[in-house]
Parts: structure tokens; C-alpha cells; sequence
């Protein structure tokens, strides 16, 4: 079980930070970043896609090496292993693109995240808008913040990936062939 878990959490921690940094880095051209739904969809399905290597892991580990039966809990915590090295590969891959390749990339970030609420909000909810933005940015900058921030990104999905994988392919009896 260790190496299946290994292997596919290393292959979905591939996947999900190649889609991250090619997003990362088209969305944070010239002076400005794209704060549309369009690279959040991209990431997030992006993270779905790089997921569903838990559902193979899983199955692969069930069908394969163990005789068809995998119980709840061992399933599920297959997938959040998985799950924990795919985001651990996420959170060090933006860390290297984030410092190296985009570090002006959060206060760009922020001024985009601003303009957005002049144009919807004024007065104390834009005041407070601001400060909550600021906020965030300096929470960022820590490297606490900077990690709690990226895993709040990724492992969530990976967590409700891992319970749907595990609900779905749990099985608790041996499956006999019938001649």
C-alpha cells in the first residue's frame, strides 16, 4: 500500500502543480493578474484531474494486491495520503514559481482583489473590504501564512475526493467468480 501511495501521490502532485504553474504564470502577465473565473476553473479542475489518480490508487490497491476487498477507512485514507503528498508537491512547486517567478505576484493579487470591490462596494464595506485584503497579504507574507494559505487552496478538494473515492470502492466481501 505505501508504494502505491507514494507513486500516485507523487504522479497527482505532478499533474496538479504543471497545471497550477502554467495558470500561475499565464494569469500573472505584464502588470496585472487575471482575477476572472477562468484560472480559478482551470486550477480547480486541474486539481480534479490531478485527484482522480486516488480513485485509480485505490482501486488499483483493492482489485490487484488486495483480493478485491478494501474496507471504509483504509480506502479513505489511502486517498488522503495521496491527497497530502499531492499538495505537499503543490505547496513547494508555487513556493519555487511564487519566489522566483512571480514574487510581485500577491501584490498584484491585491490590487485587482481592490479595484474589484471600488467597483462594487463604498463607504465602511469598502474600507473593511480593504483592510480584510491587506490583511490577508500580510498573513501571506509569513511563511505560516504562505503555507496555510496554499494547502487551504488544494487539500480541502483532495479531502472530498478521497471520501467519494472511498464511499464508492469500499467493498467488504470477496468477489468470487462464478463458473
Amino acid at each position: 500500500m505505501k508504494r502505491t501511495v507514494i507513486i500516485y501521490g507523487l504522479v497527482a502532485g505532478a499533474v496538479v502543480s504543471a497545471f497550477m504553474t502554467i495558470t500561475m504564470i499565464i494569469s500573472a502577465k505584464d502588470d496585472t493578474v487575471d482575477t476572472g473565473p477562468l484560472p480559478m476553473v482551470i486550477g480547480y479542475l486541474g486539481m480534479l484531474i490531478a485527484f482522480t489518480f486516488i480513485f485509480v490508487a485505490i482501486k488499483s490497491y483493492r482489485d490487484k494486491q488486495n483480493n478485491g476487498i478494501i474496507g471504509f477507512g483504509k480506502a479513505f485514507g489511502m486517498g488522503l495520503l495521496i491527497a497530502l503528498i499531492a499538495s505537499t508537491l503543490y505547496v513547494v512547486t508555487w513556493a519555487i514559481v511564487y519566489r522566483n517567478f512571480l514574487p510581485d505576484y500577491m501584490d498584484k493579487y491585491c490590487a485587482a482583489m481592490i479595484e474589484q470591490a471600488k467597483a462594487s462596494l463604498s463607504g465602511a464595506a469598502l474600507e473593511k473590504k480593504i483592510t480584510e485584503i491587506n490583511k490577508a497579504k500580510e498573513m501571506y507574507a509569513t511563511p505560516a501564512g504562505f503555507i496555510l494559505f496554499t494547502f487551504a487552496e488544494i487539500l480541502p478538494v483532495g479531502i472530498l475526493v478521497s471520501l467519494i473515492a472511498a464511499l464508492v470502492l469500499k467493498s467488504k466481501k470477496l468477489k468470487v467468480a462464478v463458473a
